[in-house]
C-alpha cells in the first residue's frame, strides 16, 4: 500500500484538503494500477513560524510578499 505524506503550511480549508487527498489518491491509483482504497495520504500542517524557506521563517517571507514589515 503506498503511503503519501504531504507537509505544508497551515491555513488551507477542510475542502481544499479533501480535494488534495482525492487528487493524490486518484493519481497514485492510476499510476500504480491499484485500487484507491489501497492509497494512504497524510497531511501534516505547520505554523508559518515553524517553517523555514530560503534561510528565513516562512511567516516573515509571507509578510514581505504581502507588503508587511518583518
Amino acid at each position: 500500500m503506498p503511503f503519501v505524506s504531504v507537509k505544508m503550511l497551515e491555513g488551507r480549508t477542510k475542502e481544499q484538503k479533501k480535494n488534495l487527498i482525492k487528487s493524490i489518491t486518484k493519481s497514485v491509483s492510476e499510476t500504480l494500477n491499484i485500487g484507491e482504497e489501497n492509497v494512504w495520504v497524510a497531511i501534516e500542517e505547520f505554523p508559518s513560524d515553524e517553517w523555514g524557506l530560503g534561510g528565513e521563517l516562512a511567516c516573515d517571507k509571507i509578510k514581505a510578499k504581502r507588503g508587511g514589515s518583518k
